[in-house]
C-alpha cells in the first residue's frame, strides 16, 4: 500500500494536468508550426515555462486503482501486477485465465 500522501499528491497533479492540457497543447502546437516567427515561438515557449512544473502529463505516475502501488502497472487493467494476478485467481478478471500450453 503507497503512502496516502503519495495518493494523494498523484491525484492532485491529474486534475492540474486535465486543467492545463488544452492549453499546452495550443502551445505546443504553435512551437511546432513551421509557419510561427519566431517572437510567437519565443512567446509560447516563455508561456509554457510560467505554467507549473506539474502541468505536464509526464510528471503524473500510473498507480494500482487499488492499492496505490507505483511499480509493475499494467495499463490493460489499471492494476499492479501483483493485484492483477490475485484478482485473475479470484476469478475478478472476466475472460483472464491462466495459460496452458
Amino acid at each position: 500500500m503507497a503512502k496516502k500522501s503519495k495518493i494523494a499528491q498523484n491525484d492532485k497533479r491529474k486534475a492540474i494536468v486535465e486543467r492545463y492540457a488544452a492549453r499546452r497543447a495550443e502551445l505546443k502546437e504553435v512551437i511546432r508550426h513551421p509557419s510561427s516567427t519566431a517572437a510567437e515561438r519565443a512567446a509560447a515557449q516563455a508561456e509554457l515555462g510560467r505554467q507549473p512544473r506539474n502541468a505536464s502529463a509526464t510528471r503524473v505516475r500510473n498507480r494500482d486503482s487499488v492499492d496505490g502501488r507505483p511499480r509493475g502497472y499494467l495499463r490493460k487493467f489499471g492494476l499492479s501486477r501483483v493485484r492483477t494476478r490475485q484478482q485473475a485467481h479470484a476469478g475478478f478478471l472476466p475472460g483472464v485465465t491462466k495459460s496452458s500450453w
